[in-house]
C-alpha cells in the first residue's frame, strides 16, 4: 500500500474541505452533526468518513480518478433503484464524493447470527434487476466512466494483463481459451451491461430490514452482467456459513439470479451461458481489479488460478 496515497486521505485540508461541504449538504437536508468525523477506512484509491447527526449517521465517501466514476453510478441507480442501492442524500460525480444515509447492519454479520446464506437468494434477485433494468442505460454508464470491458475488449485486454506481469507461463498460454470462451458467450447473446464485479457479504446491507442494499459500486464496469456470479458464487456462498470451500450447492442461488433474466429473454440458454461466464467472469475480474489496484498482484495471480483452476492454490 502505498502511504503517499493514502496520507492524501489524512491531510487536514482536504478534511476540513469535505468537512465543509458535507455540512452544507446536511444543512439543505435539515440535518445537523453533533460530533466529530470518523475515518474507519481509509486505502490508495478510497475513504470513508462516518459523520454522526441528529438523526443518525451518515457516510462520506471518495474515490480517487480509477474509482470516480462510482458517485455518478450510484447516482444513476440511486433513482431507478432507490430500495437497492444505498440511500444517496448527495454527490459531486466530478470529485468522485458521495453522502449516503446509514445502510443498516452488514450481511457479513447478518449471516454470522443468523446462520444461514437465504438472504442471498433476496440479493442476487436485486441484482439481476438492477442488471436488466440498466441495460437500456449503457451508453450513459459509460459516459459517467464506468470501464468498458465488454467482451469485444476482453481477450486483448487479458492478453496485455498477463504480458505485462511475472505470471506463469499458462496463464500466458491461455489467451486463446478467453478468446474460445469470448465466442461461446457471443453465441448466447445476452447483451452488455452493468457488472458489480466484487459482489460479496462485506457488500451488502440490510437496509430497513426488508430490502436488502447492494454497496459499493466501484469496481463495476460494462461488460457481461453474468460476470457478477465469479464472485459471489464461487468466491463467497459456495464456501459457506463456515467457510469451507465447496460445502454448498451454488445451483439454486444461480437460478435465483438467471430468473429475472429468463423474464427478459426467454429462450435464451442461460444456464450454459453462466456456465461459461462463471469460468471467465474471474479472467474479466483480474483485468478490472488490477486497473484499480495497481499493486494488487498477488489477488490478480489468485483470480487467474479461479479463472484456470476453479480454486486457489495452497
Amino acid at each position: 500500500m502505498s502511504e503517499g496515497a493514502v496520507e492524501r486521505w489524512r491531510d487536514a485540508g482536504w478534511l476540513a474541505g469535505v468537512r465543509a461541504w458535507v455540512e452544507e449538504r446536511l444543512g439543505e437536508l435539515g440535518l445537523a452533526p453533533t460530533g466529530p468525523a470518523e475515518q474507519p477506512h481509509v486505502v490508495p484509491w478510497s475513504t470513508v468518513l462516518r459523520f454522526p447527526t441528529d438523526a443518525g449517521p451518515v457516510w462520506f465517501k471518495a474515490n480517487d480518478g480509477t474509482l470516480r466514476h462510482e458517485a455518478g453510478l450510484v447516482a444513476l441507480l440511486a433513482a431507478r433503484f432507490p430500495g437497492r442501492v444505498p440511500p444517496l442524500l448527495a454527490a459531486d460525480p466530478a470529485r468522485g464524493w458521495m453522502l449516503m444515509a446509514d445502510a443498516g447492519p452488514r450481511l457479513r454479520e447478518v449471516i454470522a447470527a443468523e446462520r444461514s446464506l437465504t438472504r442471498w437468494y433476496d440479493v442476487l434477485d436485486a441484482v439481476a434487476r438492477i442488471q436488466v433494468g440498466t441495460l437500456d442505460a449503457v451508453e450513459e454508464m459509460l459516459a459517467l466512466g464506468v470501464p468498458d470491458l465488454r467482451l469485444s475488449r476482453l481477450v486483448e485486454r487479458y492478453d496485455d494483463l498477463v504480458h505485462r506481469l511475472d505470471v506463469p507461463a499458462r496463464f500466458r498460454s491461455a489467451t486463446p481459451y478467453v478468446a474460445e470462451l469470448v465466442a461461446t458467450l457471443e453465441r448466447h447473446g445476452v447483451p452488455a451491461g452493468l457488472d458489480h464485479d466484487d459482489l460479496h457479504d462485506g457488500q451488502v446491507f440490510l437496509g430497513d430490514g426488508r430490502r436488502h442494499l447492494v454497496l459499493d459500486w466501484g469496481d463495476a464496469c460494462i461488460t457481461h452482467p453474468f460476470f457478477v456470479l465469479s464472485v459471489v458464487l464461487e468466491g463467497q456462498i459456495a464456501w459457506g456459513v463456515d467457510d469451507v470451500e465447496g460445502s454448498v450447492d451454488v445451483t439454486p442461488f444461480r437460478d435465483a439470479y438467471l430468473a429475472p433474466w429468463a423474464e427478459a429473454l426467454p429462450g435464451t440458454d442461460l444456464v450454459a451461458a453462466s456456465d461459461a461466464a462463471l469460468r471467465l467472469g474471474w479472467a474479466a475480474r483480474a483485468v478490472n481489479g488490477l486497473a484499480g489496484d495497481p499493486g494488487g498482484t498477488a489477488q490478480t495471480l489468485a483470480r487467474l488460478q479461479m479463472f484456470l483452476d476453479g480454486r486457489v492454490a495452497d
